[in-house]
């Protein structure tokens, strides 16, 4: 199963044991940064999928941290949610000027920040760009470069289990038969049998988990985001 990785950035070392702990209990994958220096270092080496920032942290804000991973191609969906004690309205403005997807006021209430946090997940079951990126989750493919993304992590597919992916997620939900795989991938008329797919299925589970690839018994499989 690809679990979601957060990066939680803050000044305040009690505000990072409480969300690293009640996130962690919500099933996530935690790392945190004291600091909005230490958050560009650690987001560089944990390719995290969510980074959750304070705004005002004296080393670097929130806000100039956010501009700066939003400059950067690797962070370009990458969830970002900023966070503040202060209410004033420009606060806001200036987090979605810089390209945050959400804006929490402290003090935080953890259940509806793991909501919004779900909430934003899905929304990235989309086409990235309207172009050639597509977005699942953790699982972004992007299709120029034939090159796949799981939990942070690039890697590159053989054709055959690429392709097969591509269709799978193509529709997420819909049950693929064997048949209508065969037929999609392998092309009608060409003998392949039934556990040649199975085969490659696994090969594509042992790259992106096995949680999105879901099987129907006795008819097919299906992505599920």
């Amino acid at each position: 199963m690809i679990v979601p990785k957060i990066l939680v950035a803050d000044d305040e070392p009690d505000i990072l044991e409480f969300l690293k702990y009640n996130l962690e209990k919500s099933g996530f994958v935690v790392f945190t940064a004291n600091g909005g220096i230490n958050a560009l270092k650690l987001a560089t080496s944990k390719k995290p999928n969510i980074i959750l920032l304070d705004i005002m942290m004296p080393d670097k804000d929130g806000i100039e941290v956010c501009r700066e991973l939003r400059s950067r191609p690797e962070f370009e969906n990458t969830i970002i949610i900023l966070f503040t004690a202060m209410m004033e309205e420009y606060s806001q403005i200036a987090a979605f000027d810089v390209g945050a997807d959400d804006f929490v006021n402290k003090p935080i209430k953890v259940k509806v920040l793991v909501a919004r946090i779900n909430s934003l997940l899905k929304r990235r079951t989309r086409f990235v760009s309207n172009t050639n990126v597509l977005a699942f989750n953790t699982i972004i493919i992007d299709t120029e470069k034939r090159v796949i993304v799981a939990d942070g992590e690039p890697f590159e597919l053989p054709k055959k289990e690429y392709d097969i992916l591509l269709l799978l997620t193509s529709k997420p939900g819909k049950v693929f038969s064997r048949d209508e795989i065969l037929d999609k991938i392998w092309g009608k008329g060409v003998f392949v049998s039934n556990k040649t797919i199975d085969v490659h299925i696994r090969r594509i589970r042992e790259k992106i988990g096995n949680d999105p690839i879901k099987t129907c018994k006795g008819i097919g499989y299906k992505f599920s985001d």
